[in-house]
């Protein structure tokens, strides 16, 4: 059976797949964003509590005391 191009295309997009062959991917891209904006919240909110916590303040503290004390200040 020969199907012309429209026909193809429309038997396609009915079974999600596009003309060529191969399976439709627009939703892979989201998931994509999704699993990276999840890691990016997931990461801020580690430096979140490792930089608001004792070792944070500490750690923040010897490095500004280190540069003021390399311009002479402190």
């Amino acid at each position: 059976m020969h199907l012309t191009w429209s026909a193809r295309r429309r038997v396609a997009r009915l079974l999600g797949r596009s003309a060529g062959g191969a399976r439709d991917q627009r939703g892979i891209t989201t998931a994509e964003y999704a699993v990276g904006t999840a890691a990016g919240a997931g990461l801020a909110g580690l430096a979140y509590q490792l930089l608001t916590g004792g070792l944070g303040n500490q750690m923040l503290t010897s490095m500004f005391e280190h540069v003021l004390g390399l311009i002479g200040i402190g």
